[in-house]
Parts: C-alpha cells; sequence; structure tokens
C-alpha cells in the first residue's frame, strides 16, 4: 500500500470518528435544551463538561484529518 492510499484510509477513517462524536455532541446538547430545567445542577453540570469533552475530541479529530490532507498534498 503506497503512503497517499494509506493517508486516504486514515482520513476515511477519521471522518467516521468525527461523524460519530458529532452525533453525540448533538444529541448531548439537544438533550440539555430539552431538559435543563428538569435535569438538576449536578446531571445539568455533568451534561455540559461532557459536551465540551466531546467538542474538543471533535476540534482534535478535524484537525488531525487536516494536517494528513496537507500531508496528502505534499506528496
Amino acid at each position: 500500500m503506497s503512503q497517499a492510499e494509506k493517508i486516504k484510509e486514515e482520513i476515511g477513517w477519521l471522518k467516521l470518528v468525527f461523524a460519530g462524536f458529532l452525533a453525540i455532541d448533538v444529541s448531548l446538547v439537544g438533550w440539555l435544551a430539552q431538559h435543563y430545567k428538569a435535569a438538576g445542577i449536578v446531571l445539568g453540570t455533568l451534561a455540559v463538561v461532557a459536551i465540551v469533552a466531546v467538542t474538543a475530541v471533535l476540534v482534535v479529530v478535524n484537525r488531525s484529518a487536516f494536517k494528513r490532507m496537507a500531508k496528502l498534498e505534499n506528496l
């Protein structure tokens, strides 16, 4: 397998991971928007922490994919 093909496969995998975490992030935001009054302080805080953590993972995966795309352009 050539280097370019390997990078393309990695980008494909990162797209899958990104989509999964995006679905989780959107679901958490939607849940919090619907249940912010009934959730209570502890559960609401945990939801916000989870949203921030998942969003941070999305940023890391996105940057990683873009680095691989730039690397692919240089080949």
